[in-house]
C-alpha cells in the first residue's frame, strides 16, 4: 500500500473542511485511531490518517457524503486502503461497504463515540477529557436525550464487529483521547 503523510492527509482535510468544530472531530478520532492501531500492533500513521480523512466530504458535500470523499481520494491518487475506511465508517447509513479489517471496524466503532465523548467533556465543570470517567461517560451512553444525534447502535455493533467489550472500547477510546488532549482541544481548564 501507498502511505499519505499525515501533512499531505491534514492539508487535504482542511481544503475541504473549514470548520474548526469539524477538523476538531477529525483530530480526535486521528488520535483514537492512533491509540487503537498501537494495541493492536498496527501502523499508527495509517489508522491515523484514516481517521483523520474519514468526514472529507461532510461540510462541502453533506448531501453525497462519502461518495464525493471517494470521488476526491481517488483524483488525488489516495491509496484504496484509506478509500476503503472512509466508506466503511459509513456503512448502513450512507454506504453498503462492511467493515472488514480490524482499522475499518475500529473507524466505524469510533466515529460515532468520539463525538459522545466531546460531549460529555464539555458538560464537566473542567470541560476535559483528563478527569472523564468510564462510568460517567456510561452514564450519558445510556441517556437517550444526551447528544442524540450519537448513533448509539453503531458503538455496540462496531464493538460487536472488533469482538470487544463496549466498556473496554469506551475506556480505550477515552485513553486515547487523553494522550492527545491537546492536540484534540479536550484539555479544557485542567
Amino acid at each position: 500500500m501507498e502511505k499519505l503523510a499525515r501533512e499531505d492527509a491534514w492539508n487535504l482535510l482542511t481544503e475541504y473542511t473549514e470548520t474548526p468544530a469539524l477538523q476538531q472531530h477529525a483530530l480526535m478520532v486521528e488520535a483514537v485511531m492512533r491509540h487503537f492501531a498501537r494495541l493492536a500492533g498496527e501502523d499508527e500513521e495509517v489508522w491515523g490518517v484514516a481517521g483523520l480523512l474519514h468526514d472529507l466530504d461532510y461540510e462541502k458535500y453533506p448531501e453525497e457524503h462519502c461518495k464525493k470523499a471517494t470521488e476526491i481520494m481517488e483524483e488525488r491518487g489516495i491509496d484504496p486502503v484509506y478509500i476503503r475506511a472512509m466508506n466503511c465508517h459509513g456503512y448502513g447509513i450512507c454506504t453498503d461497504t462492511k467493515p472488514e479489517s480490524a482499522m475499518e471496524k475500529t473507524l466505524y466503532t469510533v466515529d460515532e463515540l468520539t463525538g459522545l465523548i466531546h460531549a460529555a467533556c464539555l458538560m464537566r465543570p473542567s470541560k476535559s477529557v483528563l478527569d472523564l470517567e468510564l462510568k460517567s461517560l456510561k452514564k450519558k451512553f445510556k441517556s437517550k436525550s444526551f447528544a442524540a444525534g450519537v448513533n448509539r447502535d453503531v458503538i455496540r455493533q462496531g464493538s460487536e464487529m472488533l469482538g470487544m467489550e463496549l466498556d473496554d472500547v469506551m475506556r480505550e477510546s477515552i485513553e486515547g483521547l487523553k494522550e492527545s488532549a491537546d492536540i484534540t482541544g479536550l484539555r479544557g481548564n485542567l
